[in-house]
């Protein structure tokens, strides 16, 4: 019996109810006679009998590491097995693993043309916790990816090179972007170079307007070809919707003057095809030249000022068919994407009055105050006078820039929030620029000292509210920075909350 490519899908049980049902979305891909070449992951398996490492995190306290891996064959990740590891500290995703069995592993970008942001030109890591998911009911994690955050691997086995064809597809925070760039996940250099239009074909999402476009004011998905970011054959004013979903599906896939761009809600529904035809008319990308690298939440070049995060993706050897595309999308919907809490610990409800008051050893008398727009620790007893009082007080507001993470007014200054510029904490005006709100958005947690709570960056989620020299920054554990120093850094960071003391 001959089957057409969809027929012999359907018939096989992965279309229609049958016993490859359970198939994951490498299962399909190979089925469909598109196997995968790589396939990353930190919230589940992505074939039906993976149960091998997913991911790798390293600690702050002492420097270990752990692999994260499925609860069954399969499954979701064992983010339990995490969040033991990393109590009571920081911790990065160090390494992405390839569940494809090629060895095509993602690891810390190293510097390129634009270099990275640590000292020695490395990008940095993202946090093992900025990200917290659930798959049908079980908690994860996904890769939160901060401006000059970033992974990649130069030595790729089986990706496509030159004009050969590929498929790829990411499952994407729809509402997480920025109009940096730049947030790619796929096909680059393997230079850390730009070398010329047409060697890279990546996923791109935000809303940078600068090399193309859809319609609306964005986010859009595009396809990063080098130098140009497309939705059509033309850079700009083509027909690519802007993307409202929380968690979406982003599709690219090319070969020999042929490319299409496809995307839908991750959570329910079918995928939508926003393009598909001949490449793109500037010269260059027909035939293409692609290279092979695979990166992750930056540029070809190593350009970092991009922002999102990424739950899963995988890159194909062939071309897909919308076929088999769309048993993937019905797999990752029924995969169960939902949100979850991203604050823990207690004292932060929105309208009421709080205080923070330092637990470091010598400092226990300090609050976090202000001093015109200088967030700094200051000595706030009973007798201190009222003026004092207000400026250590602080009321807390649903999240400028999240609402299920919270910001903080300050009393003696109405409309003006808590935000980090430069790391450096400020008193500022909300201007009701993105960027702003943004900046003025917390995350709560436990206290990593076991005391009261500590609060980390929403957008910045490796850096947490921190005093040092009696000055607020935004620090990490034992980054480039002089703030960054590991030493006492769980007790600098955790506050106890109280009422206001205004």
């Amino acid at each position: 019996m001959q089957f057409s490519r969809s027929s012999k899908l359907s018939a096989f049980g992965i279309i229609a109810t049958g016993s490859l049902a359970a198939a994951g979305p490498c299962d399909l891909y190979a089925t469909g006679g598109t196997p995968c070449i790589a396939a990353h992951s930190t919230t589940r398996a992505l074939y039906n009998s993976f149960s091998g490492a997913l991911y790798q995190v390293k600690r702050g306290s002492d420097g270990a590491t752990t692999n994260i891996s499925p609860l069954t064959a399969g499954g979701v990740a064992n983010a339990g097995a995490q969040d033991t590891f990393c109590a009571r500290t920081t911790c990065l995703i160090t390494v992405i693993y390839d569940q494809s069995g090629r060895g095509n592993h993602l690891t810390q970008a190293p510097p390129g043309g634009f270099q990275g942001p640590e000292a020695n030109g490395y990008d940095n890591l993202a946090s093992a916790i900025g990200a917290p998911v659930t798959l049908n009911g079980q908690k994860a994690y996904g890769v939160f990816i901060s401006p000059g955050t970033g992974y990649r691997n130069n030595a790729v086995s089986g990706s496509a090179k030159g004009d050969q064809a590929e498929g790829m597809y990411a499952i994407l925070d729809g509402t997480h972007f920025n109009g940096g760039c730049c947030f790619d996940y796929g096909n680059a250099e393997t230079n850390n170079l730009d070398t010329g239009n047409g060697h890279m074909e990546a996923i791109y999402y935000g809303d940078s307007t600068y090399w193309g476009s859809g319609t609306g004011n964005g986010p859009w998905l595009m396809a990063d070809l080098e130098n140009g970011l497309f939705t059509g054959r033309n850079p700009k004013n083509n027909p690519a919707p802007s993307i409202t979903n929380r968690f979406f599906t982003a599709i690219v896939k090319g070969g020999p003057n042929q490319w299409a761009l496809r995307g839908g809600n991750a959570v329910s529904g079918s995928l939508s095809t926003y393009f598909s035809g001949a490449r793109p008319t500037p010269s260059g990308y027909n035939p293409m030249s692609k290279e092979g690298a695979i990166i992750l939440g930056i540029g070809g070049d190593n350009s970092v000022s991009g922002q999102g995060t990424f739950y899963e993706g995988v890159m194909t050897t062939g071309y897909p068919s919308d076929a088999t595309e769309n048993a993937v999308q019905a797999n990752i919907v029924a995969a169960g994407y939902a949100t979850t809490s991203l604050t823990s610990g207690s004292g932060f409800n929105v309208g009421s009055s709080v205080s923070l008051r330092a637990t470091t050893s010598g400092y226990t008398d300090r609050y976090l105050a202000h001093t015109g727009a200088t967030v700094n620790s200051q000595v706030v007893t009973s007798s201190s006078a009222s003026s004092l009082k207000q400026q250590a007080t602080w009321t807390v507001r649903a999240g400028l820039g999240n609402s299920a993470c919270f910001s903080f007014e300050s009393r003696d200054q109405p409309g003006s929030f808590i935000r980090h510029y430069d790391f450096i904490l400020k008193v500022n005006a909300n201007d009701g620029s993105k960027a702003f709100k943004e900046d003025a958005t917390f995350c709560p947690q436990s206290g990593l000292n076991g005391q009261g709570s500590s609060i980390r960056a929403w957008g910045y989620p490796t850096r947490w509210i921190r005093h040092y020299d009696n000055v607020g920054y935004v620090g990490s554990n034992g980054g480039v920075k002089t703030f960054d120093a590991a030493k006492s850094f769980n007790d600098d960071v955790s506050w106890v909350v109280g009422a206001g003391l205004a």
